[in-house]
């Protein structure tokens, strides 16, 4: 991981973001990673709109396959892998370490495209709908800031904000940054990227909550969470505290990252992380004769 972040630093935030994604649709069982077959439904999780942008896939795989020729077949899942991948990237960025409970099984199908378009936020979002959809899955107003603090990372589209800026700029988004980002932007529908957190683009800290306070937030659903009586506290705590913002932020990921899980026999533990087992019975076995149902962390 060290070895990729050096390479490409905009890989920790894609890494991250598939946890995310992951997690959020049908719980953390590697689903998203799963392509499908040629002669299967087109109708898939992988290629739902908000996932056709996900990257890094490469590299969940070539460490499935390092860990496994280390450790034999069946010993680590992909959703595992996917989950010490996403706390690595927070942690070669800057941020918060911490352990991941382990013993996630892989799951054997994968979401719909409107099951996976019902279950992961949408940055067009005001904070009420935000917190509406977070309830829904578990987590609180102070974890749904938490959480987003995951943009002090990465980047957005054009498309995912140029509604705050065409026709007319968006009053609560500070104007010098508008310009700055219509001069990324040219158009609406402009194939280019914007950072998400402008004081400190590939550092993982507090700076995020530093830009929603000067109304420098990218996306609708960032800014809106300092706009928002419910959350603009929180907002200014982590601002001021990056400490508490890294620990509420480690509690949620933790709790994040067990949303659904598959355990015991459950699942299976795939030997490539694009496709199903072809002998799956006889993984889950192997699998199930460890004693799989003992929580570790890494």
């Amino acid at each position: 991981m060290e070895k990729v972040i050096k390479k490409d630093v905009g890989l920790a935030a894609a890494l991250l973001r598939v946890h995310f994604h992951d997690c959020f649709v049908q719980g953390c069982d590697g689903s998203v990673l799963l392509d499908g077959s040629a002669s299967g439904p087109v109708d898939r999780e992988k290629t739902a709109p908000p996932n056709l942008s996900l990257r890094g896939f490469d590299v969940i795989e070539d460490l499935r396959r390092r860990v496994h020729k280390q450790c034999g077949a069946g010993s680590v899942s992909c959703s595992d892998i996917t989950a010490i991948v996403a706390r690595d990237a927070i942690v070669l960025t800057g941020g918060p370490e911490y352990s991941v409970p382990l013993g996630r099984r892989d799951g054997l199908t994968f979401a719909t495209r409107n099951a996976t378009l019902a279950n992961l936020p949408s940055p067009f979002v005001p904070t009420d709908t935000l917190l509406t959809t977070l309830a829904g899955k578990g987590f609180d107003a102070t974890e749904a800031v938490a959480l987003s603090g995951a943009h002090t990372i990465g980047v957005a589209h054009c498309t995912s904000f140029t509604q705050l800026l065409y026709p007319t700029q968006d009053t609560t988004m500070d104007k010098t940054f508008a310009n700055n980002l219509k001069g990324v932007c040219l158009t609406p529908n402009t194939n280019a990227t914007a950072f998400l957190d402008i004081r400190s683009q590939n550092v993982f800290d507090n700076k995020y909550y530093v830009d929603l306070m000067n109304k420098q937030g990218v996306l609708t659903s960032d800014q809106d969470l300092y706009t928002n009586k419910r959350t603009r506290a929180t907002v200014t705590s982590f601002a001021v505290n990056q400490t508490l913002f890294f620990e509420k932020f480690v509690d949620v990921m933790v709790k994040m990252g067990q949303m659904q899980v598959l355990t015991g026999t459950q699942g299976e533990i795939r030997n490539t992380c694009s496709k199903q087992n072809s002998n799956g019975l006889a993984i889950s076995t192997v699998v199930a004769d460890r004693d799989m149902d003992n929580v570790t962390n890494f």
